[in-house]
């Protein structure tokens, strides 16, 4: 029999999963639909990808102060103005063609997406616990693989139909009235006054969890700084169209996508520091084969097991950062998640003068680089870890 209690932790784990789609659809699509906004506000490409800043800052900006925000204002309803935000940002998206409003936009729309994956991440680490954590957090972020496998083809689709590019906002918004329709009817953890969560921030991280924040910040900078340009790698160096592009793209969040579900399937039953120094070594290699190889076939099989096997690895450096204290509190997740979306901020920050400079195919290469480096970072966790004080199944 369900229980009202079930059913509320149903429903706040579905906001948590939907949260991920939205940040996954945000971010990923911005390097399918590029090209077709620099051309729309006649700017260099590299000159645009700066403006796409604008929208890993509002992420950054939104997720780091969300820790002290989650204490003052009710999720519920930080959830609430994130729907009217979203709303109000794609309308001006689509009635106006100035590229400062474009900036703010993108902006506002990186706030809402900070937010609500901040919160989806919260609600993940406060309703499970140990090792069902991991599996948890992995599920939720296959949901961000899922949309980078969906809107790299809606996105294709409709450029190809001539539509123009901010339909496919229009399309990511319908993710956030799911979340939105949930939040009417669901009651939501109150942070305030709760004990448990008050230890923890006064529980010590210690040197664990600075290696996490810098693997983190390096995992994602090195992981969009990949996929962000594979399409224009693809297409101006490979000669593919833009369409096949987008389906090696999605061909990468699929197979991220299974990935996700077959780790949280068994990863419960190995230590969660094995399997991350193992599936960091297989990723930089395999990125490393990536940028060498030249025949379309062979990328397409790598790109889908470059995928499969980084599926858990920032998953899984968030749950063993929240197993460094026993209690998980927001400001410990959030530290690693702000880490992490440092580095989608730096993204195009670092890249585009790259690209400008040396070439798309320089930008991967530093994408490889990061990978070697989150390798190194958690070969080094294992001296430091507390991760196993808190490893129980529950």
């Amino acid at each position: 029999m369900t229980t009202p209690y079930n059913y509320t932790r149903i429903g706040l784990t579905w906001i948590s999963f939907l949260s991920y789609a939205l940040t996954g659809a945000l971010v990923i699509t911005s390097g399918m639909i590029l090209d077709n906004i620099a051309q729309y506000f006649h700017l260099p490409i590299s000159e645009m990808s700066h403006t796409f800043t604008f929208l890993n800052a509002g992420i950054l900006v939104s997720v780091f102060f969300n820790a002290w925000l989650m204490i003052i204002i009710p999720l519920k309803r930080q959830l609430i103005y994130g729907f009217i935000l979203i709303i109000l940002a794609i309308v001006t998206l689509t009635i106006t063609h100035n590229i400062i409003i474009f900036s703010i936009c993108m902006f506002m729309l990186g706030i809402v997406s900070g937010i609500t994956m901040s919160i989806g991440t919260f609600l993940i680490t406060y309703l499970y616990a140990g090792r069902q954590r991991g599996s948890r957090l992995l599920f939720s972020d296959s949901f961000f693989s899922f949309a980078g496998t969906i809107f790299p083809i809606i996105s294709a689709i409709l450029l190809t139909h001539a539509l123009p590019w901010y339909w496919i906002y229009v399309c990511i918004s319908i993710i956030y009235l799911f979340i939105f329709i949930l939040t009417l009817f669901i009651e939501f953890p109150e942070i305030k006054n709760n004990k448990a969560i008050e230890h923890a921030e006064k529980e010590k991280w210690g040197l664990g969890v600075l290696f996490l924040s810098i693997a983190a910040l390096c995992y994602i900078l090195g992981q969009l700084s990949f996929i962000s340009w594979i399409p224009v790698y693809l297409t101006k160096s490979m000669g593919m169209n833009i369409v096949t592009a987008g389906q090696l793209v999605g061909n990468f969040w699929m197979s991220y996508m299974i990935g996700m579900w077959v780790f949280s399937s068994f990863m419960r039953f190995f230590d969660l520091h094995h399997i991350l120094v193992l599936l960091t070594a297989v990723a930089t290699s395999l990125m490393c084969w990536f940028i060498i190889a030249h025949d379309i076939t062979m990328l397409r099989w790598i790109i889908i097991i470059l995928g499969f096997s980084s599926s858990a690895i920032y998953t899984t450096v968030i749950t063993l950062a929240s197993l460094q204290t026993k209690v998980a509190s927001p400001k410990l997740v959030n530290f690693i998640l702000t880490s992490g979306t440092v580095g989608t901020m730096l993204t195009f920050i670092v890249t585009a003068p790259i690209v400008e400079n040396f070439g798309v195919r320089a930008a991967l290469i530093l994408a490889n680089g990061l990978y070697g480096i989150v390798f190194i970072m958690c070969v080094l966790l294992g001296f430091f870890s507390k991760h196993r004080q808190h490893d129980y199944i529950i």
